[in-house]
């Protein structure tokens, strides 16, 4: 079951930002716009829970923040108050006119027209930083792909997720999936909260939960390389249903006696199935492929 912390004390956030003089609603009529369903646009706007999320990310006046998908600029004024500056990323071309016309006057604030999985971030960015994002949920994977393994990478993630993939993420050996495995790898991660999809403008159809990624400097792992840890552990959930000795012999190109073999240099029982590996356990395996110079596809 995954596990829920508190989030970190209110007080990081200060009573003073920048405040919008109208409604959500309003302003999105002001400028003609509304949430588009085709990029997964759903707005959150509670004032306590913006607040609760730029706590959660602890942030201080030495460090930048990286948001995705501003939207109307609600957090971003939040953020602003607390980090030294804010770049943010938006993609919808009327919120982009928003956001460069309303947020004008914080001049820490600098707005991004793009998109997030095709810009090269550590250039829009001076670290430390962090990143802090209500992410589309049909996104997520592959922007925690693409942020995680950018150098520098982010020293902290606070994302605003579907609350099922959080849940995956956050997962112990027994649930593990290639998804919880790959930021596993990258850093520490926990749920801070739940947000029932009521919270958000339009509605969801399911409710969401703020994770927070600590990225770790060095792997928690000892392994060869990334590169070799990934294709055995893509290997490995190619056939997650599928006991080891049959899948890792498929998605390496070994023979049975081979795969057998890297099973037991690594101590792991080849009826063992991939989501009861540990993070020790999967890097056991690729450290022993490489002992035995086993050829691998």
């Amino acid at each position: 079951m995954a596990q829920e912390r508190s989030s970190p004390s209110e007080s990081l956030v200060p009573s003073q930002h920048d405040t919008p003089k109208e409604s959500l609603g309003a302003l999105l009529r002001r400028y003609g716009l509304h949430a588009r369903k085709a990029l997964g646009q759903h707005f959150l706007s509670d004032p306590g829970l913006l607040d609760k999320i730029v706590a959660a990310a602890e942030l201080s006046p030495e460090v930048s923040v990286l948001e995705i998908g501003a939207g109307p600029g609600l957090l971003t004024r939040r953020l602003a108050a607390v980090a030294r500056h804010v770049v943010a990323v938006e993609l919808d071309g009327g919120f982009v006119a928003l956001l460069r016309r309303e947020l004008a006057h914080l001049a820490n604030v600098t707005v991004v027209h793009g998109d997030i999985l095709k810009l090269d971030v550590p250039t829009l960015i001076d670290a430390p930083y962090a990143v802090v994002a209500n992410l589309p949920y049909y996104i997520t994977s592959a922007v925690l792909r693409h942020l995680l393994q950018c150098v520098p990478s982010p020293f902290r993630l606070v994302l605003t997720v579907q609350r099922e993939v959080a849940q995956r993420i956050v997962a112990a050996p027994g649930q593990l999936s290639l998804l919880a495995v790959s930021v596993q790898f990258y850093g520490q991660a926990y749920i801070v909260m739940r947000i029932p999809a009521g919270a958000f403008v339009p509605p969801p159809q399911v409710d969401s939960a703020v994770l927070r990624i600590d990225t770790y400097e060095q792997p928690p792992v000892d392994v060869p390389s990334p590169e070799d840890f990934f294709r055995v552990v893509r290997a490995g959930f190619s056939q997650r249903r599928k006991q080891l000795h049959n899948v890792l012999s498929a998605g390496l190109g070994l023979s049975a006696k081979q795969a057998a073999a890297l099973l037991s240099e690594a101590g792991i029982a080849p009826s063992r199935r991939a989501e009861t590996l540990s993070l020790a356990e999967w890097a056991a395996l690729t450290r022993a492929l490489a002992r035995l110079q086993l050829p691998s596809s």
